[in-house]
């Protein structure tokens, strides 16, 4: 059902300013028409509900059983479509490390649905990242950021590429910072054994991300601070956090925001194939994933390995168990995000002109009720009466 000309009554709007109660948004087409206004007959009654700006997903892996790094156009829109039903209207596609070759022709899929406008982007995470702090990566894959490779998969994205995810203490690996900056893609510091000294030299060199802040870097020591608190403390930086009870205690997620800000996170899903799934085994890139309780680990050796989070599910903690504002809220889910792609303009906020993409929630539970992305209702779309009408 498209929502060529319609209303959203009574529903508290979290809007750039505030938020406010009973507010009305109207919609033509795929775009927000305007905020206000007395409420006609035929408008859809979203008394009790909650509407934020669409989640935008800077750092996820796959998906409803689907994995981005299969290479697999099917397999891929059925990931995004997943994450599309839990409020996440702009996602970008992670990759794993993998064989250079294999990536690249990954990465000529992903870019078609970029094109096509499923995707926001690619991210490259690995095979450019340190034998230490590998993760949910192969080691025997992992290589020095040579910086003729990582142009190799730069270019692989076809124009697409958004983000690359390196250790910059490697060989090649301030170089290659520099090499993404100039090119307009976003460096990332992540999978990193780096201290804190050449972290503020990757930062000045032109990283502006810190890839799933705490995971998979050396912790904060006092006289060895790390990668941790160079990447905290500098405003050009905005650092990934993955807010699902597993990947961080909520004190260290506090302790990010009360030092960067909301202004400056990112909350992402790292998710994997098995998010909106259920428990059993799943690949990730060429590694065997166990689920368990909801919790995702490398069948060989244990490690945590991606997430099976949706951004419905990190709003709703964000709120209710770090007791963050709505504001706050969507500013990390939405508006920082959204601005880091260069996408601002167009999405990120509740704003006349800005793209239809809704996220309706419960206002006592925040649970997810409905989605709307450019004007289209995802899912939901049959739980609202119109104002006018019997219930």
């Amino acid at each position: 059902m498209t929502a060529d000309r319609t209303a959203l009554a009574g529903a508290r709007l979290v809007l750039p300013g505030g938020v406010i109660d009973a507010g009305r948004i109207s919609v033509e087409g795929a775009r927000i028409a305007g905020l206000g206004g007395e409420v006609e007959p035929g408008d859809l009654d979203l008394t009790g509900h909650t509407v934020v700006p669409g989640f935008v997903d800077l750092h996820v892996h796959g998906g409803g059983g689907a994995s981005y790094a299969s290479g697999i156009a099917e397999e891929a829109l059925t990931a995004a479509r997943t994450h599309l039903e839990h409020g996440t209207t702009t996602t970008m596609a992670s990759t794993v490390t993998g064989e250079i070759d294999e990536v690249c022709r990954q990465a000529a899929v992903l870019s078609e649905l970029v094109e096509d406008g499923v995707l926001a982007g690619i991210h490259f995470e690995g095979p450019f990242i340190s034998h230490n702090r590998c993760g949910a990566h192969r080691p025997d894959l992992l290589r020095d950021p040579d910086p003729a490779l990582v142009r190799k998969l730069a270019d692989a994205g076809r124009g697409h590429t958004k983000m690359f995810t390196l250790a910059p203490e490697l060989p090649g690996g301030l170089e290659s910072v520099r090499m993404l900056s100039d090119l307009g893609i976003i460096a990332a510091v992540g999978h990193t054994d780096s201290d804190y000294e050449v972290t503020l030299r990757a930062i000045d060199a032109g990283a502006t991300v810190a890839t799933h802040l705490f995971n998979a870097m050396p912790g904060i020591q006092h006289r060895a601070p790390g990668p941790i608190v160079a990447l905290l403390e500098d405003e050009r930086v905005t650092v990934e956090l993955v807010n699902d009870g597993i990947h961080l205690h909520p004190s260290v997620v506090e302790l990010a925001y009360g030092t960067a800000g909301a202004e400056r996170v990112a909350l992402i899903t790292d998710a994997m194939g098995a998010a909106g799934m259920g428990d059993g085994l799943y690949p990730l890139g060429p590694l065997q994933v166990r689920v368990e309780n909801g919790v995702a680990r490398l069948v060989e050796g244990g490690s945590i390995a991606g997430s099976t989070l949706t951004l419905d599910v990190a709003f709703r903690r964000a709120v209710t168990v770090l007791g963050l504002s709505l504001n706050q809220a969507v500013t990390s889910l939405s508006t920082v995000p959204a601005r880091l792609l260069g996408l601002g303009d167009t999405i990120g906020t509740l704003e006349a002109g800005k793209h239809a993409d809704l996220v309706v929630l419960d206002s006592d539970s925040y649970e997810l009720v409905a989605v709307m992305r450019r004007g289209e209702w995802i899912v939901g779309a049959d739980r609202f009466a119109r104002a006018g009408n019997p219930a």
